[in-house]
């Protein structure tokens, strides 16, 4: 599939890749084939040497432009004019790629509940296939927030001298229990709807709705929510930060599916660099490309010293700190303050 636009001088081009070689997962499941659907922006170079590489976060998709739109686009620090910028759609979720909703192709049935059980280090390995597929030698930058900085973690390692920067917003080298039990409340809400365990794809969606809106805690910062949401005249009830959260459970609920959120918070539980390497001080030292680490703040989800934690095990490490009060979305926020880290990183390579 090839959907191109062209807009001024600049293309974008939405594809699928279909690997029909078994991908052994972590689990000891596999997959006999797959698909991943991913959209790039520009064009290469004649040496290839301008290779932008994106990984989304939990809920996102391949349209990095669309998400990311302050950092993305013409006239932003990354520019389609002179990058050629790539952004696949995890395998689990629900954009296009092999998902919950996919046919088993050993089965002919539907996944649903019998989907492969995926860590990030699964994620990154299907795709060090796509690159090979596209044969792209060299990664210029690998970068990726949240679940998308766990994913490009493990794929920097097994990039190894062919990723020259590797940059982890908001993100950690092992989920915390803190993380994994925001994410467990959300698929307990899941779990409590009627629905759930239907083979259908509406199913757990109200519950899906609750477990946005408990995600939204964990990305907001208390003070984002006491600026933005607290009611001004007096009221027992109709509050503005409950509207606020059936909002944003219902918006989610209108893109998304329940079994592919279960699935890839389940995913970001299991993120452990460490695991069958020696320690997670041991898996950072692995890492060959220069990196740059950006916590937030006031990110309740991630600590900003779990970002300072892989900057300073890595060989080439650099931190910065985005001060907002959005707390862990920062990242996908505050577009000013990313563009100048990313461009002192890069200018102190020169």
């Amino acid at each position: 599939m090839n959907l191109k636009s062209q807009y001024a001088t600049i293309t974008m081009s939405l594809e699928l890749f279909q690997s029909f070689e078994p991908l052994e997962l972590e689990s000891g499941e596999s997959f006999s084939q797959f698909d991943v659907a991913y959209t790039t922006y520009g064009s290469l170079n004649e040496d290839k040497s301008n290779v932008v590489w994106v990984v989304h976060a939990l809920t996102g998709d391949s349209n990095a432009s669309d998400w990311w739109n302050g950092l993305i686009g013409e006239d932003k620090f990354f520019d389609p004019s002179d990058k050629f910028i790539i952004c696949a759609n995890l395998l689990g979720s629900n954009y296009g790629s092999t998902n919950p909703l996919s046919k088993n192709p050993d089965t002919g049935e539907t996944y649903y509940y019998d989907f492969p059980h995926v860590t990030p280090r699964d994620l990154a390995n299907s795709l060090e296939r796509l690159r090979n597929h596209l044969g792209l030698e060299q990664i210029h930058t690998l970068i990726g927030g949240s679940l998308g900085g766990q994913v490009a973690l493990e794929w920097a390692i097994t990039l190894g001298s062919k990723l020259k920067n590797l940059v982890v917003l908001a993100s950690t080298s092992q989920s915390s229990p803190w993380v994994i039990g925001f994410n467990e409340t959300q698929r307990m809400a899941i779990e409590s709807d009627c629905t759930w365990g239907e083979k259908s794809e509406f199913a757990g969606q109200k519950g899906l709705e609750t477990a946005r809106a408990i995600a939204m805690l964990s990305y907001r910062h208390p003070g984002d929510l006491q600026k933005k949401q607290k009611d001004q005249d007096t009221k027992l009830d109709n509050f503005k930060a409950s509207s606020y959260l059936r909002y944003q459970g219902q918006k989610l609920a209108k893109r998304f599916n329940a079994l592919s959120y279960w699935t890839l918070s389940k995913t970001m539980d299991s993120h452990d660099l460490g695991r069958n390497r020696g320690g997670l001080e041991a898996a950072l030292g692995l890492i060959e490309a220069k990196v740059l680490t950006v916590g937030v703040d006031t990110d309740l989800l991630f600590l900003p010293e779990e970002s300072q934690f892989i900057s300073k095990y890595v060989k080439r490490g650099t931190y910065k700190e985005i001060k907002s009060s959005a707390g862990h979305d920062a990242f996908l926020i505050e577009f000013e303050q990313l563009s100048y880290f990313l461009q002192s990183f890069y200018l102190e390579q020169q």
